[in-house]
């Protein structure tokens, strides 16, 4: 049995779900609408100088990369792209373009499946790495401070805290350019912190599919202020981060540490913060 499977979602796309992490890549809503609203549209990538030099980590199955190519180059069809794409199996991307997940991107879609197929593909203007394996170790491989944009899209934290941790964070920030931006689905106050520890400035970006918004960081502000919901939810232990200072810790072992630093820290606890916000318990803020 595959240990993914394909999955549709509300848009007309599918997605694929993990038997591993019990969870789909993207929100069933829509995973092309996930790609073009929650990751594309709010980087910037699209109105900045060519060219441009984007980091897409968790490829799966490029709809990221795939949205934001095929709208540049509708736009400013002259526009130079470098991609480096880190991604955990390779089958992921290969399976995606075989089954014509990139359909809705036709600009993209030849180019991503020749990415898919070789790991590295060059044209007039684009060049793209697909780098595979644990993410923790790839990113060494990614230059510091070349990134203008940065996709930053894993399993959730919950399901997946190894590329969530204060010390994988910090690796993707050295990556960004000063005047770069990272994008990510995740809203969880250990994210967001886990960023600002980094020396990153973090705002929100519209919610997509989902109650909760997501997250933008760059390091020069500017960007939508959080919410006073938000920024106290951070004063809370939801906002105690995972750590894994060897980066290579594993799932039961993260989460047990960030537990045991929760249980010593003077934060507010979150179910106070919950209780006060009326926010029920099984929502995502509830697991953040």
């Amino acid at each position: 049995m595959e240990p993914w499977s394909a999955f549709p979602t509300g848009d007309g796309s599918f997605t694929f779900y993990s038997s591993a992490f019990q969870s789909t890549f993207h929100s069933v809503s829509g995973a092309w609408q996930e790609a073009e609203q929650k990751f594309v549209a709010p980087s910037g990538l699209l109105e900045a100088p060519s060219p441009l030099h984007v980091l897409d980590i968790c490829y799966g199955l490029g709809y990221n990369s795939a949205a934001l190519l095929d709208t540049l180059w509708r736009e400013r069809p002259e526009s130079k792209v470098d991609l480096i794409a880190l991604e955990l199996e390779l089958e992921v991307p290969q399976s995606a373009h075989q089954l014509g997940g990139l359909k809705h991107w036709p600009l993209a879609e030849s180019v991503l499946g020749r990415l898919a197929s070789n790991c590295e593909v060059k044209t007039d203007r684009l060049h793209a790495q697909l780098m595979i394996g644990d993410a923790r170790k790839t990113i060494l491989g990614v230059p510091r401070q070349w990134a203008d944009g940065i996709f930053l899209d894993p399993f959730s934290p919950e399901c997946c805290p190894m590329l969530w941790s204060v010390e994988f964070l910090a690796l993707v920030a050295q990556c960004l350019k000063p005047t770069g931006t990272i994008v990510t689905y995740a809203a969880s106050a250990a994210v967001r912190t886990a960023l600002k520890l980094a020396g990153l400035v973090v705002g929100p970006t519209p919610p997509v599919g989902r109650r909760t918004p997501g997250t933008i960081a760059n390091w020069q502000g500017g960007l939508p202020p959080l919410s006073r919901q938000e920024s106290e939810h951070l004063q809370t232990t939801a906002a105690v981060p995972f750590r894994d200072p060897t980066l290579e810790s594993d799932v039961e072992t993260l989460h047990r540490r960030r537990i045991d630093e929760q249980r010593l820290s003077t934060l507010e606890p979150s179910s106070h913060w919950r209780k006060r916000w009326a926010i029920g318990t099984g929502t995502a803020s509830d697991k953040s």
